[in-house]
């Protein structure tokens, strides 16, 4: 998912932002609802196998288990990830408004 691994989902670039605190499912679902002011909600499916992507990726690790929760983080390669994920949007945007003349 890092630079030679092609873009980032959009959901995936949402979960790794979430995950700069340690959070569980529930609460990365919230989080992310939250920070895209409810245009991003994820589904338990979409989650939980974006979940097991990042970490087979080695962009975020289990860090806890309790109550049947999980709680996950972000690695430094998650963080590197999310780092070239926005310098790649910034292009996208920077391109868009030069071609369509806006601000």
């Amino acid at each position: 998912m890092a630079e030679s691994r092609g873009a980032l989902t959009e959901a995936a670039y949402y979960i790794l932002l979430s995950l700069f605190e340690a959070r569980h499912g529930y609460s990365i679902m919230q989080f992310v609802e939250q920070i895209s002011a409810g245009r991003v909600t994820l589904g338990a499916g979409t989650l939980y196998g974006a979940l097991s992507t990042l970490v087979e990726r080695g962009l975020i690790y289990e860090v806890a288990a309790y109550d049947r929760k999980k709680e996950y983080l972000i690695t430094d390669a998650g963080k590197a990830a999310v780092r070239t994920e926005m310098r790649r949007l910034a292009e996208l945007l920077t391109n868009g408004r030069q071609i369509a003349g806006e601000p």
